[in-house]
């Protein structure tokens, strides 16, 4: 009985590490089109969602802000994602793809807050990898 119970565990540990080795190189991130990517830096900004934070921007990623002239790289913005990871923010969101030519995507997310509005316009790339952000300007008009 004790032999029988140590085959099955072992063959569920097997199978269970082939499943886990098979997805290690999948990659799900490249298969996301302009618009999945756009509601996926959504989720990441305004919900507190953290899937694929560091995938969705490309190496040049540049973060500006037009109210105060702040500037970032991808680094200090992926770092801020994760720091609010889990925070949501009470707001309505109204996503439009502006533009999509070839491998360029220009998006707006506009947030409503209530008693203010923050517009990001979101330039995209698309690369070997799948589509990028390349850049996010904000705006509160």
């Amino acid at each position: 009985m004790k032999r029988n119970i140590k085959t099955i565990a072992v063959a569920v540990i097997t199978l269970v590490s082939t499943v886990f080795y098979a997805h290690a190189d999948s990659k799900p991130y490249k298969e996301l089109n302009s618009k999945e990517v756009v509601m996926n830096y959504v989720g990441a900004s305004l919900l507190g969602s953290s899937e694929y934070t560091k995938e969705m921007f490309a190496d040049n990623f540049e973060y500006s802000n037009s109210a105060n002239n702040d500037k970032f790289g991808k680094k200090e913005y992926v770092n801020y994602l994760k720091s609010v990871k889990d925070l949501k923010y009470n707001s309505t969101q109204t996503i439009e793809i502006l533009d999509q030519v070839g491998s360029t995507s220009i998006s707006k997310v506009t947030m409503d807050f209530g008693t203010f509005k923050r517009v990001d316009y979101i330039t995209l790339i698309q690369s070997a990898e799948g589509w990028k952000i390349n850049k996010v300007v904000t705006t509160y008009p």
